[in-house]
């Protein structure tokens, strides 16, 4: 079984360093999960994730339960078999993507009914029938059923939603309960999921709710979903100061290092977002000096490496008039080098974040990093 152990928590924030316990292997937090949303982080080996020293990975249940489905992952031996990832997984109950992806949905009291987005067949996901789901993937945290809400949205909508995750919550403790009970299902983590959109009041009710069902972890939903930086930022505060100090704290979705690293400052413990290899595949690396997009004709006969900071395999060994050329004759490397190098930036920059706050620094690690850095927008995994 999982176990959260809280060690230090930073003099001068509200920055945590704590340390989660798998039969897997340990993760010591703050920490950054890469997105393997169809069991495959994408560009990038599950031995190139263990070489940049990669603790866990996110996987989707719901885009696996349409493609391979479970009877495949079933007779595989489970997701970590079916990847050949050792190390443990966190699965997303896929509630943001059949909010975003199904093509017809209605909500129900009991549950969600769903056109699939890959060959428009129905079907209804209890809260039950999700846990079910990871149950057979074999994750090692999973999330429940909730509802997630567009911004903005009106707030009677965002109070039946919320009531309707604190509802689900409930029904999947119970669930869980009575299935931890079989040894086999015995190791699996469940968090909840907090919701109430920018609705201070409706976070707050939902934060005190979700805390009173003695989850493993907490979780906070419905954000990066377009709504401002400020109302990201207070809505994280307002929550991670209600849910239990002692358990994990989980920010689902937010990924660009200025928002990580605010989130930190809050007390967030676990973060995931594609952004790494989405911006990868697309030509645009992380530096210590900001964003490079390597495709611009600057970078023509620019023979340093993406970071002259940074000792990943990309940056040791290729420059960045190479990578661009790679880009621009299309050649896969290009892709897979960038989306490398962006994966390792964000693990050494976790990384950092834990030695600052370890020496009781974060503060001034914070303003040393943001000042080379240049902020960007959120992006949030469809």
């Amino acid at each position: 079984m999982g176990h959260f152990t809280l060690i230090h928590t930073d003099k001068g924030s509200k920055a945590r360093l704590g340390r989660l316990a798998f039969v897997r292997g340990d993760i010591d937090t703050p920490c950054f999960m890469p997105v393997g949303t169809q069991a495959s982080v994408k560009a990038l080996s599950p031995r190139e994730l263990k070489e940049m020293k990669t603790r866990i990975i996110l996987a989707n249940a719901y885009h696996l339960f349409l493609r391979p489905g479970m009877d495949v992952i079933r007779k595989a031996g489970g997701l970590h078999k079916f990847m050949a990832w050792d190390g443990p997984i966190l699965t997303d109950s896929g509630g943001y993507q059949l909010f975003s992806l199904a093509l017809l949905r209605e909500v129900k009291d009991d549950g969600v009914e769903f056109q699939s987005h890959v060959d428009g067949k129905k079907h209804f996901f209890t809260p039950a029938d999700v846990l079910e789901i990871q149950n057979i993937l074999g994750s090692d945290i999973m999330m429940p059923l909730d509802e997630c809400v567009q911004y903005p949205c009106a707030r009677d909508y965002a109070e039946t939603a919320m009531k309707r995750t604190i509802e689900w919550a409930a029904q999947s403790k119970e669930f869980h309960s009575a299935q931890s009970r079989d040894e086999s299902k015995s190791g699996q983590l469940l968090f909840g999921i907090v919701q109430g959109a920018t609705y201070e009041d409706l976070r707050k009710e939902c934060a005190k709710a979700i805390s009173g069902l003695d989850f493993d972890g907490y979780a906070m939903g419905g954000v990066s979903v377009g709504e401002p930086k400020s109302l990201l930022y207070n809505m994280t505060g307002i929550v991670l100061d209600l849910v239990p100090a002692e358990k994990p704290h989980y920010i689902m979705g937010i990924g660009t290092p200025a928002d990580i690293i605010e989130a930190v400052t809050l007390g967030a413990d676990m973060f995931d977002c594609i952004v790494p290899t989405r911006y990868g595949r697309t030509g645009t690396a992380f530096t210590s000096g900001g964003k490079v997009v390597i495709r611009n004709s600057p970078y023509i006969e620019d023979f340093r490496p993406l970071d002259e900071t940074c000792d990943c395999y990309a940056c040791r060994n290729f420059s960045r008039a190479y990578i661009r050329h790679l880009f621009n004759t299309y050649e896969i490397l290009g892709l897979q080098l960038v989306s490398y190098h962006n994966v390792y930036f964000y693990l050494r920059m976790m990384e950092q974040i834990r030695e600052a706050i370890r020496h009781d620094r974060f503060v001034e690690f914070k303003r040393e990093f943001l000042s080379s850095y240049s902020a960007e927008e959120s992006v949030r995994d469809s």
